[in-house]
């Protein structure tokens, strides 16, 4: 087991922390980006305050939900309803563009380089931002696919189509009933493919992503590799910041670097190859990159 050392907190610190990793960045031969939910709350896809207001208002009032993520698992008492709150949550969170160009920060800081995305985040702002779908892997989902909420088979659908007409012509926080999507090989309702319990759908889309992210590691086993960890927390450590440390471990070449805004920090056994800053991940990459 890892043990942790906390960043510093001197500015002075930080700053060389900071030109220590572009240096990193600059001459590395490849970068890996592990990218979690603080990734996109820095890019303004924040799931309360103003932001929920304005497009759940009327969900708010009558149910008394307080915010996006809680209101993914309200009981609704129709589909019509349930998908009428959906299409609202995938068309601000998968099919618009972030308020922030954070991730557009982040695609010009490894323009040029060999890299690859894990990411735990399930709205593909990554591809929305212009990151060559071929360099993601998308561990939890898509809120962009629908699969059987059996399910009977493992296959995903793309919703898009579908979603936007549900936005367009939802009506009192219903959508019409023949736009409810059904599983075209059993019948019964399909839901989100996303990583909430053991019918989350792996498709050979997902199969395939994983392999090209296993190929991408094995490539560059051994090489100058920067694993650059943004906005990961401990709800799933086991997918990103425990194996960006056990690859940092294995690879004397390699340097592990965590920005977080609260929760930066790396294990003992890294430490002299880690950079870790406690910033907020947009203001870090505007003003040092």
């Amino acid at each position: 087991m890892f043990s942790r050392i906390l960043t510093q907190k001197s500015t002075a610190v930080w700053s060389d922390q900071i030109e220590r990793l572009k240096l990193a960045i600059e001459e590395c031969d490849a970068v890996v980006i592990g990218a979690g939910a603080g990734r996109s709350t820095s890019a303004g896809l924040t799931y309360s305050g103003e932001r929920f207001e304005k497009n759940f208002g009327d969900f708010k009032e009558k149910y008394g939900i307080r915010d996006m993520y809680s209101g993914g698992f309200y009981p609704f008492e129709s589909l019509e309803e349930y998908w009428a709150w959906w299409s609202r949550h995938i068309m601000v969170n998968r099919y618009e563009r972030a308020p922030k160009p954070v991730y557009d920060n982040l695609r010009k800081l490894v323009e040029g380089k060999d890299y690859f995305v894990l990411t735990t985040n399930v709205d593909h702002q990554f591809q929305l931002a212009g990151f060559d779908k071929k360099r993601l892997f998308y561990t939890q989902g898509d809120y962009g696919l629908w699969q059987c909420s059996e399910p009977c088979h493992q296959r995903t659908y793309d919703n898009e189509e579908i979603v936007r007409r549900m936005w367009a012509e939802q009506r009192d926080m219903k959508i019409p009933s023949e736009l409810a999507p059904r599983c075209p090989v059993c019948g019964k309702p399909m839901i989100m493919n996303l990583r909430c319990d053991d019918t989350f759908v792996q498709d050979d889309g997902w199969y395939a992503a994983a392999q090209r992210y296993e190929d991408f590691l094995r490539r560059h086993s051994g090489l100058r590799v920067v694993f650059l960890e943004l906005g990961v927390g401990g709800n799933t450590p086991v997918i990103i910041k425990y194996p960006f440390w056990k690859y940092t471990v294995e690879n004397q070449n390699a340097l592990y670097a965590c920005v977080n805004f609260q929760e930066a920090f790396a294990p003992k056994e890294i430490a002299a190859r880690s950079v870790c800053v406690e910033s907020d991940i947009g203001e870090f990459l505007k003003n040092h990159f």
